[in-house]
């Protein structure tokens, strides 16, 4: 019964202190990942930070807890423009889609942030038109 306090404990903690590094992340509150679309963060590091980094994490290394967020910190998957697109409006595994949440400007900009910063230098950049293409 100890360990399993201690475990909640810490996990409780662990929230807190992601939350904490999100640095000028608006505050969307509780359960706004569950709430309808869209979402109208602008810009693609606005968007990494309130919605894409609690779980890839805020320098994009990923984690391992509850689950498996990949890293997207010099990933070579990134390389190909359209599969970060498709992942983000289509989900893909335990990823939920976005593609209801963000419109097609919105999912450009966060897919043109996280292939050129975290250490991906993928310069061809996605336009709103790739992303409605793949809808």
């Amino acid at each position: 019964m100890k360990f399993a306090f201690a475990a909640v404990v810490a996990v409780v903690g662990l929230c807190i202190s992601t939350a904490a590094m999100a640095d000028g992340a608006q505050d969307m509150g509780a359960g706004a990942m569950n709430r309808g679309g869209p979402y109208d963060f602008k810009g693609g590091q606005a968007i990494y930070t309130n919605v894409c980094q609690g779980c890839h994490m805020p320098d994009a290394k990923g984690a391992v807890g509850a689950g498996m967020y990949p890293a997207l910190a010099k990933n070579e998957k990134l390389e190909t423009a359209g599969y970060p697109v498709a992942v983000i409006t289509h989900g893909q595994k335990a990823m939920p889609s976005f593609g209801t949440l963000l419109n097609d400007q919105q999912v450009a900009d966060v897919v043109n942030y996280i292939r050129t910063n975290f250490g991906n230098k993928y310069k061809d950049k996605v336009k709103p038109e790739d992303v409605k293409a793949q809808r």
